[in-house]
């Protein structure tokens, strides 16, 4: 898949979240160039305040860099970790900032392990490890950046890359993550899905015996 990647343009590693959490909502952003705001994103906005300023600081231990540029010209990728903790026994440690409390979420998950492919082909040393910050419980969920969540997010940028050069929406997912989304007044999910469905029923009233 590399090799199909070079001339193609480069896409955000945001994509991939929003791609896994509903490829119509990442189509909507990154085609139609469609955006919103709601209190979820508000509340994201208000957290990622904290490290949207390009700087440094001393831990214990560790140099954190905030607001970091990544790419790889492998997968051709841009983006920006939130945090990256360049540790003093070497290792490379990226943390995404979210909103909300400490709970397992895939999508989370693959824009961190982007991040830490990303930082794997700009430091040359292995990245096994992250954590996403969950603002409302202070508290850090680390990941480990598999073999599996690896091909998952290969996988994903092929998916991305064959929606884009098809250039058309996906259907809506017209479930519970739709009340959530920002974007649910450009989507009109329920709209689409009633669309949807009076075009199977007119086809099965006017099937062929």
């Amino acid at each position: 898949m590399a090799g199909d990647a070079e001339d193609a343009d480069p896409i955000m590693v945001s994509a991939i979240e929003h791609y896994a959490y509903c490829p119509r909502q990442c189509a909507l952003i990154h085609i139609e160039q469609a955006f919103g705001d709601n209190i979820h994103t508000m509340r994201g906005h208000a957290v990622h305040r904290q490290v949207d300023e390009p700087g440094w600081e001393a831990q214990a231990g560790a140099r954190a860099e905030r607001a970091l540029p990544v790419w790889s010209d492998r997968l051709r990728l841009i983006g920006k970790c939130d945090v990256v903790e360049f540790r003093a026994d070497g290792s490379v440690f990226p943390v995404e900032y979210k909103h909300g409390g400490r709970r397992v979420k895939l999508h989370d998950d693959l824009q961190l392990c982007a991040q830490a492919l990303c930082l794997e082909e700009m430091t040359g040393k292995r990245v096994d490890r992250g954590a996403i910050y969950h603002h409302s419980s202070r508290r850090r969920r680390e990941v480990a950046i598999t073999e599996k969540l690896r091909r998952s997010v290969e996988e994903a940028i092929a998916a991305i890359r064959a929606m884009f050069a098809a250039g058309h929406l996906p259907p809506p997912v017209n479930d519970r993550r739709c009340n959530e989304c920002s974007l649910k007044d450009s989507c009109q999910p329920e709209a689409t899905a009633a669309v949807g469905a009076l075009h199977d029923l007119r086809a099965g009233l006017f099937k062929p015996d």
